[in-house]
């Protein structure tokens, strides 16, 4: 039934079914030939498909590739290494500070460890290695933060409970030797 409406549609519709006149082929290629002819300008070789295109692309891509990469790897080491100093020059200027004092009062601290005071020496070392390696866990927040304002006043904090610690143990020994001489004072 269906191939009965098909046939009916194709009937009605004139198709030209007739030859075509002679010399169309001849015609035809001619035509072909000048549309072609009119395309190239004078003197060109035939197209040939070149290899430099696709080589130069693929250069360009990689030359792309090579500075996107080379640019976010010194972004992370320059810019963002995760201490105070990659913050601002101010915060650079707090880290050394910092670092100098701390250095500092370390270095009087080992000046004061006698027998007396090695406890109190030891303990103090003890606490120091544990807010270091709270430093270095806020170095690591800092680096994924973006520089989180709060993870820099952490950081501040810590470099101050630092100082507080050392500048605590060295009156404790200054306790001590003011004890123990006024003992000293007492027995003789």
């Amino acid at each position: 039934m269906k191939n009965d409406n098909t046939y009916e549609l194709f009937k009605e519709l004139d198709f030209d079914n007739k030859e075509p006149a002679s010399g169309h082929k001849t015609r035809f290629l001619k035509k072909l030939e000048e549309q072609n002819n009119q395309t190239k300008p004078l003197g060109s070789r035939p197209h040939k498909r070149s290899l430099w295109a696709p080589m130069l692309s693929v250069a360009a891509i990689l030359a792309i590739a090579f500075m996107v990469f080379t640019g976010f790897f010194n972004e992370n080491t320059r810019g963002n290494s995760g201490e105070l100093a990659s913050v601002s020059p101010e915060m650079k200027e707090t880290q050394q500070f910092y670092t100098q004092l701390i250095k500092t009062e370390l270095a009087t601290l080992e000046t004061e460890d006698t027998p007396g005071t090695e406890a109190i020496v030891k303990d103090a070392l003890t606490q120091l290695e544990k807010l270091e390696n709270e430093y270095t866990k806020l170095k690591k927040d800092l680096q994924n933060s973006g520089k989180d304002k709060r993870v820099i006043y952490a950081m501040i904090s810590n470099f101050q409970q630092r100082i507080d610690l050392l500048n605590e143990v060295l009156e404790q020994i200054e306790n001590i030797k003011t004890l123990k001489k006024q003992s000293d004072e007492n027995y003789i």
